[in-house]
């Protein structure tokens, strides 16, 4: 039997530690209060006004950015717990069977996040279900991180981007009906006020690259992530510079064509040659070429597809700044 430590206020110190000034507080999903005590989340929820929820967060402010730092992305520290007493007092479900952490597995799901991942792993190894315990909470806060959309265009444009957060939970009362408890929350990350100037987010050109495209867009599940790595080509963090620049690509059609992922032989490069490039395009000779990427999502903005145009043109440094991506 495992050996369970709860303390709610050892658990809120620790959050007070990481996000001062502003407290955690505990917060129901949403659902009927009967059994919106099954699982409860506790972060720096801010929104609405009346009855806080959700977090909506600007970029660095350490009320709710947990690393108080202006860097295009909100950390939000989320703890879960379960068989609450706090928001419901007169609880009678019998404790929770089962926690389920929306988008947390690794299984092609487009949607697949790892911080949502990370939660689940933490659900399972400090609440582990099903528990009885009252007031059964993880001991350590996920961090969830959310990106801001941009920057794009010429003027360097930001914008609100948000995650949702979903945790279904299980409970089987004394005669045997099954109840579901459904919560939600919305973690909203806005741009920093004096802007999102690339030089104040990023530390060069393939710095911006690797987090703006590769993270957001292509090191996902069942693409180009540790587990997935299709076209036998991974693009996560350490790895991408080195598994693109002047290396032969898996596609036999580009390969026969004299193609590389990105052909830069220096001191320029080639984008009409670079897979890369023509895969964010869609500007592909015939199918045997493949399909546009990002598979299965939008186009990626045309600030981005030029920012990796240049980026080839200068014979894709994996430091500094290119010219006009700044």
């Amino acid at each position: 039997m495992r050996n369970v430590t709860t303390g709610r206020i050892a658990l809120c110190g620790f959050l007070l530690l990481l996000a001062a000034p502003s407290p955690a507080i505990e917060v129901g999903g949403g659902g009927s209060a009967t059994k919106d005590c099954l699982v409860t989340l506790l972060a720096d929820a801010n929104t609405p006004t009346g009855n806080p929820r959700h977090i909506r967060c600007v970029d660095g402010d350490p009320a709710c950015d947990g690393d108080a730092t202006v860097d295009g992305v909100c950390s939000f520290l989320v703890s879960v717990c379960a068989n609450s007493t706090t928001l419901t007092p007169d609880c009678s479900l019998n404790g929770v069977q089962t926690i389920t952490v929306d988008h947390a597995e690794d299984n092609g799901d487009p949607r697949f996040d790892v911080d949502f991942q990370a939660l689940q792993t933490r659900v399972a190894s400090d609440i582990d279900p099903p528990s009885a315990i009252a007031d059964d909470c993880t001991t350590t806060a996920t961090v969830i991180r959310v990106p801001i959309k941009g920057p794009y265009g010429r003027t360097n444009r930001c914008r609100t981007n948000k995650k949702l957060l979903k945790i279904i939970s299980r409970s089987e009362v004394i005669d045997g009906q099954i109840v579901i408890d459904k919560d939600k929350m919305k973690l909203y990350c806005e741009p920093a006020p004096d802007g999102c100037a690339p030089t104040d987010l990023f530390d060069g050109t393939f710095d911006r690259i690797q987090r703006q495209v590769f993270n957001q867009n292509c090191a996902l599940s069942g693409c180009h992530d540790s587990q997935s790595r299709a076209g036998d080509l991974l693009l996560e963090d350490t790895a991408a510079h080195g598994n693109l620049v002047n290396v032969l690509p898996d596609n036999f059609a580009a390969r026969d064509a004299g193609w590389k992922r990105v052909d830069a032989p220096g001191p320029g490069g080639n984008p009409e040659t670079s897979l890369l490039f023509r895969k964010v395009t869609g500007d592909l000779p015939n199918d045997a070429y493949g399909e546009r990427m990002p598979l299965n999502r939008k186009k990626l903005n045309k600030t981005l597809r030029d920012i990796i145009e240049r980026w080839i043109e200068a014979g894709a440094p994996e430091n500094g700044w290119v010219p006009e991506t700044n």
